[in-house]
């Protein structure tokens, strides 16, 4: 396989996660999940009810899953960056060997 058929390859397979992340986040609306923070929040209410949060969310996401999304498109960043490092370091210790 040459080389520009691999790099449109990878542009295409890029173009479909893209797809795939923001599609749901389009068509489906008002789905809610509970998560870590919901049950924090509830916690806190039930602790002290008087307590005010110092300060509210910048940007309000249009669904429950979009902080899902949000929080695993973030893992998957920094996994691939350290997947990334770790390859950069072992190539150069191959190619100091050689």
């Amino acid at each position: 396989m040459n080389a520009s058929k691999t790099r449109w390859n990878n542009w295409l397979l890029l173009a479909g996660v893209i797809l795939l992340a923001t599609i749901p986040l389009i068509v489906i609306r008002d789905s809610e999940f509970g998560g870590a923070d919901g049950q924090a929040e509830e916690a806190i209410g039930e602790v002290k009810p008087e307590y005010e949060p110092w300060f509210g969310p910048i940007v309000e996401p249009p669904g429950g899953e979009t902080e899902s999304l949000l929080f695993a498109l973030q893992a998957a960043i920094g996994a691939g960056t350290i997947g990334y490092a770790i390859g950069v370091f072992k190539g150069r210790s191959q190619h100091r060997l050689k």
